[in-house]
C-alpha cells in the first residue's frame, strides 16, 4: 500500500507556481526525507498533504487512497508544523487536555507517560520549556493520536545537537512501536542519513530525484580519473569537480554499475554528497525559467 500517491499535483498562489507537476508514490512503513533548497515547495507539498491547502491541479491522496484533508485521512494523519505552534499561556497538562478534546481518538495516558520519560513538568507553561522539551511536547501530541502517517516540517532546525538526536530516536521508536510512516522535511542532510528509507528531492518546485535511498546510492558512483578521459559515454554525469591533471565525476550508472578504464577509481556516494550533486546540477543547468519562491 502507498502511504502518499501524487498524480501531476500541482499549486499556485495567483501568479507564484509554488508546485508544478509532482508525481509520487511512497510506500507504506517507511521514513521519507524532503529535502531541497528554502522555497523550493517542500512546505507547499507538505500542507498538500495533510491537507491544509488544496491542490490547483491533480491530486494528492494518503493511507492507501484517502483524499488529503478529508474525514477519512484526519484521524490518520498528524502533523508537527516547523515552529512546533503550542500556546505559550497553557501547561502541558492543558495541551494535553486541549489535544484530547480536538481528536476523535487520543491516547491520554500515553502521553502523561511519554512527559514523565522526558522529564516535562505538567503544569510548567510551554513558554517556560526549552526548545527541546517543546519540540518533545509537540510530537508527543502527535504520536498519542497513533496515527498511522506523520508529517514533521523541520522540526529539529531549531535545536542543538542533543536536542535532535532525543526527537529523532522518539519519531524512530514511533515508528517501530506502532508502525507509523513518516515524511520529513529537514535539512540536516548528515543526520538524514542513518535513518532515511526513502528520498525525494524538490527543487524549483518539481522533483528532481525520487525513490528508495538504497536504489538511488546503488545507481550512483563516484569516479576520479584522467582530465580529458570520460569513463563511458552512457553514464550521465550528475556532477564534475576537481583541477589538475584529475577530476571527479558522481555519474548515474547503467544496471550491474561500473566497468572502469584503466586509470579510473570509483567508490560509492553518501546521500549528502548524492543530494547536493543534484542541486548543482540544477542551479547550474538552469532548465527551468526562474520561479518566484514560496514556503
Amino acid at each position: 500500500m502507498n502511504i502518499i500517491e501524487t498524480r501531476a499535483l500541482g499549486k499556485r498562489y495567483g501568479q507564484v507556481t509554488a508546485l508544478r507537476d509532482c508525481t509520487l508514490a511512497i510506500p507504506q512503513g517507511q521514513l521519507v526525507a524532503l529535502v531541497g533548497p528554502n522555497g523550493a515547495g517542500k512546505s507547499t507539498l507538505l500542507n498538500l498533504v495533510v491537507g491544509l491547502a488544496a491542490p490547483t491541479s491533480g491530486e494528492v491522496t494518503v493511507l492507501g487512497g484517502a483524499r488529503a484533508g478529508s474525514l477519512a485521512s484526519l484521524d490518520g494523519v498528524a502533523f508537527v508544523a516547523q515552529d512546533t505552534p503550542l500556546y505559550r499561556n497553557l501547561s502541558a497538562t492543558d495541551m494535553i487536555h486541549m489535544t484530547r478534546n480536538l481528536n476523535r481518538q487520543f491516547d491520554e495516558a500515553y502521553a502523561r507517560r511519554r512527559l514523565l520519560d522526558l522529564d516535562i513538568a505538567p503544569q510548567r507553561t510551554t513558554a517556560k520549556l526549552s526548545g527541546g522539551q517543546r519540540a518533545q511536547l509537540a510530537l508527543t501530541l502527535a504520536l498519542a493520536r497513533h496515527p498511522r502517517l506523520l508529517v514533521l516540517d523541520e522540526p529539529t532546525a531549531a535545536l542543538d545537537p542533543l536536542a535532535r538526536h532525543d526527537f529523532m530516536a522518539t519519531v524512530m521508536t514511533g515508528m517501530a512501536e506502532d508502525g507509523v510512516s513518516v515524511l520529513l522535511s529537514s535539512h540536516v542532510l548528515a543526520e538524514l542519513e542513518r535513518v532515511t528509507d526513502y528520498l525525494v528531492l524538490i527543487s524549483h518546485g518539481r522533483v528532481r530525484i525520487d525513490g528508495a535511498v538504497e536504489d538511488l546510492l546503488g545507481s550512483h558512483r563516484l569516479l576520479t580519473g584522467p582530465k580529458g578521459q570520460r569513463p563511458d559515454p552512457h553514464w550521465r554525469t550528475i556532477q564534475v569537480t576537481g583541477a589538475g591533471v584529475q577530476r571527479h565525476l558522481l555519474v548515474e550508472t547503467t544496471a550491474g554499475g561500473p566497468v572502469l578504464a584503466p586509470g579510473w577509481e570509483d567508490r560509492p556516494v553518501s546521500l549528502e554528497e548524492l543530494t547536493m550533486a543534484y542541486l548543482r546540477e540544477d542551479r547550474r543547468t538552469a532548465r527551468l525559467a526562474p520561479l518566484e519562491t514560496i514556503q
